[in-house]
């Protein structure tokens, strides 16, 4: 698992200003930041771990909330930091594993914020671990939002961007596309080391925690599969489709439609 770690590290250690631009204005991006929005209000203190390059910790800064923002990449925190420094936010940022936050942030919080890390932990008791440190650090009755990338992800970023690459013949792409077939999770080799849980594994997962299940909701509704049609058009239009997202977003069948699913807890 540690060189697992570090195959992740370097990754987003090299790809920061990739990583910054990849959610900007787009569907996973906004969808989020409603969610964020009906509980999150400036004042309050949030952790997000695994935050990235900053642009939900910066989105949350700028809501006048007390923002920490914790992540493997020290890249991630070093341009989170400028970047809050360009926009006049106070934002502290501190590089470290998920998995022992709670040995290196001795607060606590209203919120968290988990989007990263069980993207990438390939063993599930690693991430049961950083869900457990996470939630040492959440006040009682405060609210953690953790996600996963979907299952499917895999094949609606195929048929996106490289649908010629669907070939069950190479032993790299066999293992995932078998596991859809099979509705059984991935773990493995994909744009880095990266874990694909299939949806109906989630909320078991979750029920090991001492969390109350508040939405289980697919971060780009139903809009991933033609997110680039969507966002081309005029910003009324666009509205509506978001609009109309938010409506259905936790609708269990349309889940598989997005590449990205967070569930939202109350700690008990």
């Amino acid at each position: 698992m540690e060189n697992s770690t570090k195959v992740v590290r370097d990754y987003y250690d090299e790809i920061v200003e990739q990583e910054w631009g990849r959610i900007d204005n787009r569907p996973e991006f906004l969808l989020t930041c409603r969610m964020l929005d009906r509980y999150i209000k400036s004042g309050d203190k949030v952790l997000d771990i695994g935050g990235g390059p900053g642009r939900y910790s910066l989105y949350l800064a700028d809501k006048g909330c007390g923002v920490t923002l914790f992540d493997l990449s020290e890249e991630n925190t070093k341009f989170a930091t400028n970047q809050a420094t360009q926009q006049g936010l106070s934002l502290k940022a501190i590089a470290g594993d998920a998995r022992e936050v709670d040995k290196l942030i001795d607060e606590q919080f209203d919120y968290i914020l988990l989007m990263g890390p069980l993207y990438h932990l390939l063993e599930e008791s690693d991430r049961v671990k950083a869900m457990e440190a996470a939630l040492k650090l959440l006040k009682p009755g405060g609210v953690i939002f953790a996600s996963f990338i979907n299952l499917f992800a895999g094949i609606v970023f195929g048929m996106k961007y490289v649908p010629e690459q669907i070939d069950p013949t190479l032993p790299s792409e066999a293992e995932y596309l078998n596991s859809v077939v099979t509705r059984k999770s991935y773990a493995g080799d994909a744009f880095t080391k990266a874990f694909f849980i299939e949806q109906s594994e989630i909320l078991p997962f979750m029920e090991k925690f001492p969390l109350e299940k508040l939405h289980l909701f697919g971060q780009e509704g139903i809009l991933s599969p033609c997110e680039s049609n969507i966002m081309s058009q005029p910003q009324e239009v666009i509205d509506l489709w978001l609009d109309y997202c938010e409506k259905i977003w936790e609708y269990e069948e349309f889940l598989s439609w997005s590449e990205h699913l967070m569930y939202v807890g109350r700690k008990m």
